[in-house]
């Protein structure tokens, strides 16, 4: 007869079979990062936007630098190119000016010349004619180039257009009045290429006026 085999039964106790697994600790990590919030990712995204905030401003200041930059030199240049048109328009008005002004003795010494013939009774009248026809030619040459004489004799002085080479004491002409043109003066459009040479009136002195009115009583 053969041997009784002993037959071991293994409880659910000592086998497991229905106690739960424990947990795996891959599994508990991840529900852990699940459940926490991830803080080096929110603090990254905020670093992000100040960072993109930060060069926005940076980017905005550039701009307007640039666009002031850009608006001096549009202006500087706009002033460059009035001031050069403004030299260029000047240089075509006055760039006879040096000729003119090596002119005016020879047209000063042909009216001294006319003036000296009317003062002689016998001057030669035909010479006398043809100094004056010159003289008129180059005051015709002068007025193609607007150069003209100044209106002097009679008016006010103005030290802008006029010289004092003296002072003359009168009583027939107000104070600061031109009353005699020594030597004429010019202007090429608006700029002044020679003053005149005039003798301003000033008035008499009272005591001068006295002795006067004095002499005048003895002789009667």
């Amino acid at each position: 007869m053969p041997a009784n085999k002993k037959i071991k039964i293994e409880s659910d106790d000592e086998t497991g079979a229905d106690r739960p697994a424990p947990p795996d600790s891959d599994d508990i990590s991840d529900d852990t990062k699940k459940q926490a919030p991830d803080v080096s990712t929110e603090v990254t995204a905020e670093d992000k936007i100040a960072a993109l905030e930060e060069h926005l401003e940076a980017a905005t200041r550039e701009s307007e630098e640039n666009m002031d930059k850009f608006m001096r030199a549009s202006a500087d240049l706009e002033n460059y190119k009035k001031r050069t048109a403004r030299e260029m328009d000047d240089l075509r008005k006055y760039a006879n000016q040096s000729l003119v002004k090596d002119l005016l003795p020879v047209l000063d010494n042909l009216e001294l010349a006319i003036k000296s013939s009317r003062e002689r009774e016998n001057g030669d009248n035909n010479l006398l004619d043809g100094v004056e026809l010159i003289r008129k030619e180059i005051l015709k040459v002068f007025e193609k180039f607007n150069i003209g004489q100044i209106d002097a004799l009679g008016k006010a002085f103005d030290p802008r257009f006029h010289e004092a080479v003296m002072r003359e004491e009168t009583s027939k002409y107000s104070e600061n009045t031109v009353i005699n043109e020594l030597q004429k003066g010019y202007l090429m459009h608006d700029r002044l290429i020679r003053p005149s040479m005039v003798v301003v009136a000033m008035p008499k002195n009272r005591k001068s006026d006295q002795k006067e009115d004095s002499s005048t009583d003895q002789d009667k």
